[in-house]
This record gives C-alpha cells, sequence and structure tokens, in this order.
C-alpha cells in the first residue's frame, strides 16, 4: 500500500473506514462476477481497497465516485484508466445512467447505506448486479423473511426489486479505524421487469405508513382508508386485516399499495 495512503485520516463525517484485509477485498470483488465486458461502478473507493483488485479483471469500464478530494485525486493518479468522478453518491444522478448494463459495488458508510441501496435498486435502469458491504444490522434486515423483527420497509422496497443474498460478516478488525459494530456483505440480483412493482411511488407510500406503526394491526392503520377494495385484497389473498406490517410478503405490499 503506498505511504501516502497510511497517512490519509480517516474523517468521521463521510463515515470512513477502511478496509485493509485483502483477502475480504478479493472476496467481495469476486461476488460481483466481474467480467472484461464488465461496467462497473464503485461507490466510495477510498484509499482502494477494492479497486485495486477491480482493476485486475480489466472491466470495460470501471467508475469510481468518490466525495473526499484528497482520495479522488489519488486514485486518478494511482490508475489513469478508471474514471473518478468527485461526487456524493446520493446526489448522483442514478436513473440516468446510460451504456449499461451496470455492476455496482461498495464498501458503504454506515449513515447513507440504506438510503443509497433504496436508491440504486429502484432507479438504476439497467443493473445487472450489486454487492455492498453494509452494517450488519442493516444486512440482516435486508434479507430478512416475513414474520421476523428484522423485517422492515426497507426490507419491503428492496425485495420487490431485487432478490437479495447475505454473503458473510465482516469483523471490525480488518477496518482502518475500527467501527464498533460489525459489518456484512450482500449481493442483490434484480428481478425480471415484469415483476417489478408497476407504481413504485404508491409501494414508497404504503410501506412509509404501514411501518411508522409497525406495532399496530394493519386494519388499525389503514382504517381512514379502508374501502370495499382493500377488504377483498385480504379476502383474497387469505390475510388477516389484523396481522402487523412485518407479515406481509414483499409482494403483497406492492399489490396492496394498488387498492388504496
Amino acid at each position: 500500500m503506498p505511504e501516502e495512503q497510511l497517512r490519509h485520516r480517516a474523517k468521521k463525517s463521510l463515515g470512513q473506514n477502511f478496509l485493509k484485509d485483502p483477502n475480504i477485498c478479493r472476496k467481495i470483488v469476486d461476488a460481483i462476477s466481474p467480467g472484461e465486458n464488465d461496467f462497473i461502478i464503485e461507490i466510495g473507493p477510498g484509499q482502494g481497497a477494492l479497486t485495486e483488485f477491480l482493476v485486475e479483471t480489466n472491466a470495460r469500464k470501471l467508475v469510481a465516485l468518490e466525495m473526499d478530494n484528497a482520495l479522488a485525486e489519488h486514485l486518478a493518479t494511482r490508475w489513469p484508466m478508471l474514471d473518478v468522478i468527485r461526487t456524493d453518491a446520493l446526489q448522483f444522478p442514478w436513473a440516468e445512467l446510460e451504456d449499461g448494463p451496470h455492476k455496482i459495488i461498495g464498501n458503504l458508510p454506515y449513515n447513507v447505506g440504506s438510503k443509497l441501496i433504496w436508491d440504486i435498486v429502484s432507479t438504476v435502469p439497467h443493473l445487472e448486479r450489486a454487492v455492498f458491504m453494509v452494517q450488519h444490522e442493516v444486512a440482516t434486515r435486508l434479507t430478512a423473511k416475513p414474520g421476523c423483527k428484522a423485517f422492515g420497509g426497507l426490507t419491503a422496497w428492496v425485495n420487490n426489486f431485487c432478490e437479495t443474498t447475505y454473503l458473510f460478516k465482516v469483523p471490525p478488525t480488518v477496518f482502518r479505524p475500527q467501527p464498533k459494530v460489525d459489518s456484512a456483505v450482500v449481493r442483490f440480483e434484480p428481478l425480471p421487469v415484469e415483476d417489478r412493482p408497476a407504481n413504485p411511488k404508491k409501494l414508497a407510500e404504503l410501506i412509509k405508513l404501514l411501518f411508522q406503526q409497525r406495532r399496530k394491526q394493519i386494519s388499525t392503520i389503514l382504517k381512514k382508508r379502508w374501502n370495499d377494495s382493500i377488504e377483498s385484497w385480504f379476502e383474497v389473498e387469505g390475510v388477516s386485516p389484523q396481522i402487523r406490517p412485518e407479515n406481509l410478503t414483499p409482494k403483497q405490499f406492492s399489490s396492496l399499495s394498488e387498492r388504496l
């Protein structure tokens, strides 16, 4: 690792925790199944721990989104073939991506990981695969099954666009500085277009409405909006209106949102 990388001080404001274990890095990169014809986007490359292995894949196009100006400059100098964009990934125009399909990878900052994933899975027009390292708690939510406590709004949303797979846990000891919690790596495989929500806006509204009061029964939460169409939906689905939101499947959230 170049000496200038070791001297860079992690910034708490950017949620920087730099990976330092090459074996973990290679394992994360392998999870995206990189190939020479791929267009790969890395979010928050930092000191280039993952980038080093991504460059070795000889991908057709490799883009890095980095907010830290000093790190962005270092990455561009070290790998001239790398297209470094100095930007906040939350502000990146994901819906306008062209020249796909795209593979997206990153060690996401804990404070923005959920929001980034929410946006990426639902807006990137030609997403082929994504692999993200996030806080372990978030990883369990992303891959939770209906009926368990970890199942929440993020689960219902993401799993309407992608199939999620929990790959492996990552301990704090492989980072500098060390976070106080475990991390985990999750893979996202997009669902066929015909299986995705017809009206994402309606779905988002329902998810937020139900999970803001997740301890209540669905019939109670929807009391002011209740009508014959909603009642018949529960009958057709064979679901009791008295269940709580986490007991619906992601697809049931989507179909119910169409009735509101």
